[in-house]
C-alpha cells in the first residue's frame, strides 16, 4: 500500500496507532458488529457467512433502532421525512458546499513510511 501510494502520489493519512475515536462511527459500528454478530455466530463457510452478515446488516440498517435517530428505526415514515427537511435545509446553505471534508495534509508534514521486515 504504501509503495502504490508514493508511486500514484496518493497521500497516505491513517488513524494512529491508539487513537480509534479519530474514526469514531467505524469504530462503533466494529464493536457493535463484533459483540452483536462475529462473537455470536460459528461460521461454517464463506457462503453461511456472507448469508448472515447481509442479513444482519439488512435487520441493523432498516428495522434497528438508532439512537441517533431518537431510538427510532430508519424505516420509520417519520425520521426519513426529518432527514429529508433537514437535508433540504443543508443543500440550502453555501457555507456546508463550500468547506472541506477533510483538512488537507500541511506541507513537510508528511509520515515516513512504515518500516517493513524483510523476511
Amino acid at each position: 500500500m504504501l509503495a502504490w501510494s508514493e508511486e500514484t502520489g496518493v497521500s497516505w493519512l491513517f488513524i494512529a496507532p491508539g487513537k480509534p475515536m479519530q474514526n469514531g462511527i467505524c469504530e462503533a459500528f466494529n464493536s457493535k458488529m463484533r459483540d452483536e454478530l462475529l462473537n455470536e455466530t460459528l461460521f461454517f463457510g464463506l457462503d453461511q457467512a456472507r448469508r448472515i452478515v447481509a442479513s444482519w446488516m439488512a435487520v441493523y440498517t432498516a428495522a434497528r433502532p438508532h439512537s441517533a435517530l431518537g431510538h427510532q428505526t430508519p424505516s420509520t415514515q417519520c425520521v426519513a421525512a426529518q432527514l429529508a427537511a433537514t437535508g433540504d435545509r443543508l443543500h440550502a446553505m453555501a457555507t456546508f458546499r463550500q468547506l472541506p471534508i477533510a483538512p488537507s495534509p500541511q506541507a513537510g508534514k508528511c509520515h515516513p513510511p512504515a518500516l517493513v521486515s524483510g523476511g
